[in-house]
């Protein structure tokens, strides 16, 4: 096999481990608190109704735990920078490996640009400034003076992110106590000051839009608002206790964000103006104020404290979540390796080219760019596919990779991987056949530029081995796309044919993940190879990737 280049080889320097416990909670739970709170409750009840919205919300909490869970386990036992591209490595090798962390690199590359979008748009919802200075077209794109101060946003997550992983933590703290307070201290004076039960049966009965608006409002807000669990596996290389840390700080993250979102969709749809629900039906339920929908129930309730407060905060957790994206996005790309600069450090073990690159290539996304809702469906499926790799890498790992210790096991493994795996062909599924087929050419994408940046320069490997474990990608990915063109779900532009049976069609969608689940789970690597993969990255002490990641 041809030498390789350790990541920071060219300068002696390694990602830090001098992230702890909080650090990586907060890192977690910053990602799961951002723009999805301040927008989500609206789109929910916009899609499910009143009561419709709470099960959804309850849905994707029930879902995206058991994804956590998953999550937290292969972070616990394999605690390296870049997990999500990692652990399909170990698993199925480069190739698939490489796919995930692409995946997972276009969706988080997205998020931080995303964020500031939606935070200027939420501060666009005050009178004097969409006036005098707008920041958002009525299409919900930026202005130019939107799309200035966006760039001298990122640019600010990127000078932060340059500071370390400790700088990047720690700044982070005060942050995400402060994401906390305010969605808790909103919670409580909507319930106190205006709480009308009767809005969650409102305009058409409890769940007006039945099965099909529950589902579908979890990829068009409700499950972008909860994701962000995995930060704290993407920075497990920078942990000081990895095997003890990373699967508490997942699952804490979680169960206060899952807390916290339920309590705002309470607060939110008993908060609305009775009259302007009726008038405007659960597609506009506050009347106005469509990208500020607690700030208009704030004004309107006369709470005028409030609103300023939640002005302020559509700065800071929108930003906060930007901040930690730019960050993690980097670790993905120094994951990958792509092109050798990236998996250089500085003297204080950051991956300068990595922040860089990010950032750059994050600004796009700024000018000009979909709306907030419109790039939401779509990351929110890139999610999904990160995700569904997991639950397979994991059962694959548990049977090639046996004497692992595990500092975390998933209860009821035999239950709950397959089941994680539906629940994320699930998420996809329910995006639409617009969405799915828009991931498809994503992966192909990534596909071309692994062939071109890595095959191409890899000398005397037997390459049929390291792909071999990957060919289920396709099949499956088509079969998605299948089932999307026959569906039910998706905008009204698509040509979903509509031909599964309407809420029935959640089972077979389910059924098709169970059955790719335990075909993939039985083509892993042989275990030989998954432990020298494995070691190989564990001995280094950080993600330590190769500078040639499919064929290391």
């Amino acid at each position: 096999m041809t030498a390789v280049a350790e990541p920071g080889a060219a300068t002696g320097h390694h990602l830090k481990r001098t992230v702890g416990f909080w650090g990586l909670t907060f890192v977690s739970l910053g990602s799961i608190i951002g723009s999805g709170w301040l927008l989500g409750a609206l789109t929910a009840a916009g899609i499910a109704g009143g009561g419709g919205s709470l099960v959804s919300w309850v849905l994707a909490a029930v879902m995206l735990i058991v994804l956590a869970l998953i999550h937290a386990d292969l972070g616990a036992a394999y605690p390296v920078a870049g997990g999500t591209s990692r652990y399909p490595h170990y698993a199925f090798g480069g190739f698939a490996g490489f796919n995930a962390g692409w995946t997972t690199y276009l969706q988080a590359v997205a998020i931080a640009p995303l964020e500031v979008e939606a935070s200027l748009s939420y501060v666009n919802s005050v009178g004097s400034i969409s006036k005098s200075f707008p920041l958002v077209h009525t299409d919900g794109t930026l202005t130019p003076q939107g799309i200035v101060i966006g760039v001298l946003a990122m640019a600010l997550f990127a000078f932060i992110n340059l500071g370390g992983a400790r700088w990047l933590s720690d700044s982070n703290t005060a942050i995400v106590l402060w994401k906390i307070f305010v969605p808790v201290l909103t919670i409580v004076t909507l319930l106190i000051i205006n709480f009308h039960p009767g809005n969650f049966t409102a305009n058409g009965g409890f769940a007006p839009f039945g099965f099909h608006g529950i589902f579908a409002a979890l990829p068009a807000g409700v499950v972008f608002a909860l994701q962000g669990f995995e930060q704290a596996t993407q920075m497990a290389g920078e942990s000081v206790n990895p095997q003890k840390h990373v699967a508490k700080a997942i699952i804490l993250a979680m169960a206060i964000g899952t807390i916290v979102y339920i309590g705002l969709e309470i607060a939110f749809v008993g908060a609305l103006d009775p009259a302007k629900l009726a008038a405007g039906g659960w597609a506009k339920p506050i009347g106005a104020g469509d990208y500020g929908p607690y700030y208009t129930l704030a004004i309107s309730g006369g709470v005028i404290w409030l609103a300023i407060i939640l002005i302020v905060d559509a700065v800071i957790s929108p930003g906060g979540t930007g901040l930690i994206y730019v960050g993690t996005t980097a670790r993905i790309s120094y994951a990958l390796g792509l092109p050798n600069a990236l998996t250089r450090v500085n003297a204080r073990g950051v991956p300068v080219w990595s922040i860089v690159v990010a950032t750059v290539f994050g600004m796009f996304f700024l000018a000009p760019a979909p709306s907030w809702q419109t790039l939401v469906g779509v990351i929110t499926g890139a999610t999904a596919v990160m995700y569904a790799f997991a639950p397979i890498s994991l059962g694959a790992l548990m049977k090639v990779d046996p004497t692992r210790e595990h500092p975390y096991r998933l209860p009821a493994p035999k239950f709950l991987l397959p089941v994680g795996f539906a629940f994320a062909n699930l998420i996809i599924y329910w995006g639409g056949f617009g969405v799915t087929w828009k991931l498809a050419i994503g992966l192909l994408i990534g596909q071309i530029i692994f062939f071109i940046a890595v095959a191409a320069r890899a000398k005397n490997v037997d390459a049929k081995a390291r792909f071999r474990s990957a060919l289920w990608i396709w099949p499956w990915q088509i079969g998605l796309i299948v089932l999307g063109l026959l569906g039910n779900y998706g905008s009204k532009t698509d040509v979903e044919l509509h031909v599964l049976p309407n809420d029935w069609d959640a089972l077979i969608v389910a059924a098709f993940g169970i059955v790719v689940y335990y075909l993939v789970v039985r083509t892993a690597q042989p275990q030989a190879e998954v432990e020298k993969t494995v070691e190989a990255d564990l001995l280094e002490g950080a993600p330590e990737l190769r500078a040639t990641p499919g064929f290391a």
